[in-house]
């Protein structure tokens, strides 16, 4: 039985041992392993969330967008998915952003909660079971600290209590880093510190600052005792799998996996899986419907640097606005979660041109069938493929590019490898409309291969957390851009007929970051796209042409454009800063 079809019969309930085809890259032993469950169909996952002191940039979607993805998959293998992102809601930047803003610790935390919660809804980030914050659970983590200093493993300094490395014979093993190359805290706690490698897992309070009453005095814990007692109080004291960016190897995870491996005598975690960091500031690769399929490992010297508030990273609310959260989540799927994400908007606004082919494609299936893609009900497990194999060939290579994109899903949550057979699946599906002619005339059985196909799409989409409703600001949801672009469709016809290429060139090049696709068809031109910041993209690319025509004296083009837009009531007003333009009330 080829592995394909051993993989869709296998049930994580009821088959005990590890999954005969799905591998996962494990940081700690630095190679993938294959993926076998604590508990017999049962996943339980732990990220690493956001400590709320601040409004949330892209880079705190990088791992929730991943793992929303692979719980998705994981559930769709047939695994029942407990998934848990903590909120740190105590926190010395907390602190002073209370500080500054003149409110409470908590009311900033609710604030940038709030944030980040809208984020997550916008990308499509559903899948999150639990959201502890620390402040809720205080009982647990005080506990947890009173448990390993009674075992010897901590001890308590002037208030403060320290995690002891010397009694951790394993400490450094995910970092691959010795005791001796390691810096604690320093400065003021040094004094206080029996070895500069040890860590706080409670801190004397402040005068002034939030705090808790506890066996050593009133204070608050050290940010690494949150995770530890917060993924045992909700997946036991070893679960499956925990996620977070490289950059919390060390000292992060590596601190977790001391307190909780000394505190219950058992590995905390099966898998540790950590993704790539965003970096900024680096060129973006052209789109061509691939991806990049492979991992590698992300250098620390990479272009650019690590997304962060303190690099001047945020806006995310106002990013989704203006692209989209499909695009976005898209934008990250493309690259295999271990490899370095290089951001830009280019790079975003040249992922939504991949995206735009399935859109062509889904407005395509609507001409030929009257139907909507987006009703199209997809099976929702492994083993139940729409497809049955058969003498039919574009059903047979259907199925062929769904294996594929599987098989790329399996080797270690490969998301880039399975949207280039997405792309592939589109590229079928267009195929076989061209080759059958089904939007001059569609035979019934020609039609129910369509929408095999499409349902197929619709199925592995899916799996990524995309295609699940239409986009945001998709074509015909901005009645201005509804009015404008019939003008720019115009002008570009007029362009052409004339042989103007350098006036058509332009409207092309404008239309990128409008996120604005126009599709020459037989009926005649079709436009998709768009998104929040469309409608002054393309009047800023208008204007321009306008000045274009004028300074080259080819007045019959600006008045053309001028008197078309005038008659859906946008006015161009030239001003010693430059022309301005207006919608009429």
């Amino acid at each position: 039985m080829p592995a394909a079809s051993t993989a869709a019969l296998f049930d994580p309930a009821a088959s005990a041992g590890p999954h005969p085809t799905l591998t996962i890259y494990n940081t700690l032993s630095k190679k993938k392993e294959p993926f076998e469950t604590v508990t017999q169909g049962k996943v339980g996952i732990y990220l690493c969330g956001p400590t709320v002191y601040g409004k949330a940039h892209i880079g705190h979607m990088v791992g929730p967008v991943l793992f929303d993805t692979i719980k998705r998959y994981l559930t769709y293998c047939g695994y029942d998915v407990h998934w848990v992102v903590n909120i740190t809601d105590v926190d010395d930047k907390l602190i002073k952003a209370a500080a500054e803003q003149g409110i409470t610790m908590a009311e900033v935390a609710d604030l940038n909660i709030k944030d980040y919660d809208d984020n997550l809804a916008a990308l499509g980030v559903t899948e999150i079971d639990d959201f502890p914050k620390a402040t809720e659970c205080m009982g647990e983590i005080i506990d947890f600290i009173a448990g390993l200093v009674d075992e010897g493993f901590a001890y308590e300094s002037q208030g403060d209590v320290y995690f002891d490395v010397a009694k951790d014979s394993g400490y450094g093993k995910l970092s691959n880093r010795t005791v001796e190359a390691m810096q604690g805290d320093g400065g003021g706690a040094a004094d206080r510190k029996r070895s500069a490698a040890d860590f706080a897992l409670w801190k004397n309070a402040k005068a002034g600052e939030p705090s808790w009453d506890s066996p050593w005095g009133k204070g608050r814990p050290g940010w690494h005792i949150e995770c530890s007692a917060m993924s045992k109080k909700l997946l036991g004291e070893t679960f499956d799998i925990h996620g977070g960016g490289l950059d919390l190897v060390f000292p992060h995870h590596e601190n977790e996996i001391a307190q909780s491996e000394c505190r219950h005598g058992k590995p905390m975690v099966k898998y540790w899986a950590h993704n790539g960091l965003l970096r900024k500031d680096a060129a973006a690769g052209k789109i061509g419907g691939r991806a990049e399929r492979d991992a590698k490992e992300a250098p620390a010297d990479d272009a650019g640097g690590k997304m962060s508030r303190s690099k001047g990273a945020g806006g995310l609310a106002d990013l989704i606005a203006k692209q989209g959260g499909e695009r976005i989540r898209f934008f990250l799927l493309r690259t295999h979660y271990r490899s370095t994400v290089l951001f830009s908007e280019e790079a975003i606004e040249e992922a939504a041109v991949g995206l735009e082919t399935f859109y062509r494609l889904f407005k395509r299936f609507a001409r030929i069938t009257k139907a909507d893609f987006y009703g199209l009900t997809p099976p929702t497990s492994r083993g139940a493929s729409s497809i049955a194999l058969g003498d039919d060939p574009t059903l047979n290579a259907a199925e062929a590019h769904r294996e594929k994109f599987l098989t790329a899903m399996d080797d270690d949550f490969n998301t880039g490898g399975a949207i280039a057979e997405l792309f592939e699946l589109a590229r079928l599906t267009n195929k076989y409309c061209e080759d059958r002619k089904l939007e001059e005339s569609a035979d019934p059985a020609d039609v129910a291969t369509l929408e095999l196909l499409m349902t197929t799409i619709k199925e592995l989409g899916g799996i990524l957390g995309i295609f699940r409703q239409p986009p945001m600001s998709a074509a015909g949801s901005d009645d201005l851009l509804d009015k404008l672009m019939p003008v720019v469709i115009a002008l570009r016809a007029d362009a052409r007929a004339a042989k103007n290429f350098a006036i058509a060139d332009a409207i092309r090049d404008g239309l990128k970051p409008a996120g604005v696709t126009i599709e020459d068809r037989p009926s005649g031109a079709e436009w998709t796209g768009g998104g929040e910041g469309a409608v002054e993209a393309v009047m800023q690319m208008l204007i321009g042409l306008r000045a274009t025509s004028r300074a080259a004296k080819d007045f019959a083009t600006a008045d053309a454009l001028r008197d078309q837009l005038a008659a859906i009531g946008v006015t161009i007003e030239d001003r010693a800063g430059g022309a301005e333009w207006s919608v009429s009330s």
